[in-house]
């Protein structure tokens, strides 16, 4: 493999005539660019300058193939430095994104609008999932920044691969129809519904487990008469008094009108969303500058969804 540092003193030489000058332009003794060219000949096995004519050294025919090409190396390892560049600046590059629904619709949305306006010329994309697909996309390097979330009751195994940046931790809210006999409450226990049908996430998963969990832990086993990963489907549900269900902060920003989102005593479920990224080391500049956005985001959304249920 041929050294690109001799090849640009080769270029340098020719263009300016001289070793003396190449070495002038390049901030190197006489000696040190002599040396260059020499060791660069004896990697290629032949003469690359003739020393002998007038006015300086000229290219031997393989010094005018060799700094041809070099000429179409250098352009386009400057050309990456110049992108390089332009990534660690925000002035170019991608970001690619993954999120679940409901950070989709909320932390995400505030956060994308607020990179897109700072920098504009960083392409941003943005596919939904849930961590048991975004997760391991994120390992294969197919994704930049993941939000997921668990439940402190049933936390993630740690991943020595992955980073977590807390975004919030939000309180689980018992849904009722507003025409419930227990929907004019200001507060509500879990066991107070033992007896109703139940919604839940589609089990096996972390969401549908979390209802179970959470009605067992106040001492009563639920009964589960619907499952569904979309909580806008679950809301349908509810609304048509197929059942009740627990419902993050997250999601009462689209609450619908003919609900009721009731804070649960004496303690409620509570679910942790994070946003996941390789190591540090691995990470761009816009991985980073996006990471403060989402933090922003969070905090945004959090007092919204809080005061939605006011």
């Amino acid at each position: 493999m041929l050294d690109v540092k001799r090849l640009r003193v080769l270029r340098e030489v020719a263009n300016r005539g001289s070793f003396s000058a190449a070495a002038d332009s390049l901030y190197l003794s006489q000696s040190a660019v002599s040396q260059q060219v020499a060791t660069l000949e004896r990697e290629v096995g032949m003469s690359l300058l003739d020393r002998t004519t007038a006015g300086g050294p000229k290219l031997t025919e393989a010094g005018r193939v060799l700094v041809e090409h070099a000429d179409a190396v250098i352009s386009r390892l400057e050309e990456a430095e110049r992108e390089l560049s332009a990534i660690a600046g925000l002035e170019g590059g991608e970001l690619r994104l993954a999120s679940f629904p409901s950070a989709s619709a909320t932390i995400m949305t505030h956060a994308v609008s607020d990179f897109g306006r700072r920098y504009p010329k960083v392409s941003v994309s943005l596919f939904e999932a849930e961590p048991e697909e975004s997760l391991p996309r994120l390992r294969a390097g197919e994704v930049d920044i993941a939000l997921t979330f668990d439940y402190p009751t049933l936390p993630d195994a740690p991943d020595r691969d992955i980073e977590l940046v807390h975004l919030l931790t939000e309180s689980m809210y018992l849904t009722l129809p507003q025409g419930h006999p227990l929907a004019k409450r200001s507060r509500i226990r879990l066991t107070d519904l033992a007896e109703e049908r139940w919604l839940s996430g589609v089990r096996p998963s972390s969401c549908g487990e979390l209802v179970v969990r959470s009605c067992l832990d106040a001492g009563f086993e639920p009964q589960i008469a619907f499952e569904s990963d979309d909580y806008h489907v679950l809301q349908g549900f509810v609304a048509a008094g197929l059942g009740v269900t627990l419902l993050p902060e997250l999601a009462l920003s689209t609450l619908h009108a003919d609900l009721v989102a009731l804070p649960i005593e004496p303690e409620a479920p509570q679910r942790r969303v994070w946003a996941a990224t390789r190591a540090a080391g691995a990470r761009s500049a816009a991985t980073d500058a996006m990471l403060e956005l989402l933090q922003v985001g969070a905090r945004r959304v959090s007092a919204a969804a809080l005061s939605a249920v006011a």
